[in-house]
């Protein structure tokens, strides 16, 4: 680690010439990129001049051991640095995991009703509601790209795109079935139903040509659209259904009037999944060989458990029950993705140490 480390505080030596040199703003691009590396390095390298400091604290220390007025002081210094080192020890670990390059990335979030009828429509309604206003907290940009909604409200499918940084590194657990316990509305005996929703959380391609989406494997249908919009909506052709033909990844769009843009964001949104396929499967065979909070990329794993009548969550992957089920509906997840973020790391280390 500390070899690394110095490679790291050379780095940045340089990165601080190369910045104040007089063509440095020549290329814009490249000084984009330099200032970025300047501002990931920089407190990584701080943290590890502490860790040297403290180092040198204790050579300082042990120096002094030997002169019988210093010794208790001496002690005293090398404990406290000690402290200090075990402490930023861990600190640089955890500075030091693998970033996961999709954690800065705006997400599609698809919600999907599952068993439990018109219930479960609901509550996919209610799951649209939380993450809308999480995303609201955090002050992230939110874009219905199709809505599918069922009889009674609520909806059978669902898919948002929520644009804003760090999107995908606060959501991606949220992947995997969401069960929900409840009264439902339209319950005359008062007894309590149980009913699911399925969540993806896929990180948006930067380009859809980065996925490599070969035409040919396309079969595009246009047909008319159903629903809220007026006469204008059903009278054209204006949804759009593309079929990638080797996975058989289907996507419809039809909320815009424009048959256009209704296509632009179905390569979004299949350019998504595809990368998100991709992803399954490579975490998938990491799932193989220790757990993982991101799963298998089985979809219909239960991870959360909605409980209205006690007022409580409970994710199972970490064993976290909160009593504050309104606060987690009304959007207040801070908890929730903080003890997941927190377990991921726990397991990246681990995992190092293996």
């Amino acid at each position: 680690m500390l070899s690394k480390l110095d490679q790291l505080a050379n780095r940045l030596v340089e990165l601080d010439e190369l910045l104040m040199h007089p063509d440095a703003t020549a290329n814009m691009d490249s000084y984009r990129k330099m200032t970025r590396e300047h501002a990931e390095l920089g407190p990584l390298v701080a943290l590890y001049r502490a860790y040297q400091d403290a180092s040198g604290d204790i050579a300082t220390a042990q120096e002094m051991l030997a002169d019988p007025d210093m010794k208790e002081f001496a002690q005293e210094e090398i404990e406290t640095a000690k402290a200090a080192m075990a402490r930023l020890e861990r600190e640089l670990q955890t500075m030091l995991l693998p970033k996961d390059v999709n954690d800065e990335r705006n997400i599609f979030l698809e919600i999907r009703a599952g068993t439990g009828g018109d219930e479960s429509a609901l509550f996919a309604g209610d799951l649209l509601r939380m993450y809308t206003r999480f995303a609201e907290r955090n002050r992230w940009q939110v874009e219905v790209v199709s809505a599918s909604e069922s009889d009674l409200g609520g909806y059978r499918e669902v898919i948002v795109r929520l644009v804003g940084s760090g999107a995908y590194s606060k959501l991606k657990f949220e992947s995997g079935g969401h069960r929900v316990q409840r009264v439902p509305a339209t319950e005359t005996q008062g007894r309590i139903h149980t009913s699911a929703c399925t969540v993806a959380v896929m990180p948006e391609a930067d380009e859809v040509e980065d996925v490599n989406i070969n035409p040919a494997d396309l079969r595009i249908d246009t047909f008319r659209a159903s629903g809220a919009g007026g006469q204008h909506i059903n009278k054209t052709d204006s949804a759009v259904r593309l079929t990638h033909l080797p996975t058989g990844i289907v996507v419809e769009c039809q909320d815009d009037r424009s048959q256009h843009k209704n296509k632009a964001s179905a390569l979004k949104v299949l350019a998504a999944r595809i990368k998100d396929v991709q992803l399954r499967a490579q975490q998938s065979k990491e799932a193989a060989t220790r757990k993982s909070l991101i799963g298998s990329g089985d979809r219909s794993e239960r991870i959360r458990t909605y409980n209205f009548p006690q007022g409580r969550m409970t994710d199972h992957r970490i064993n976290l029950t909160l009593y504050k089920l309104d606060f987690i509906m009304d959007g207040d997840l801070s908890d929730l993705t903080n003890a997941l973020a927190a377990e991921h790391q726990a397991e990246l280390l681990a995992a190092l140490g293996d």
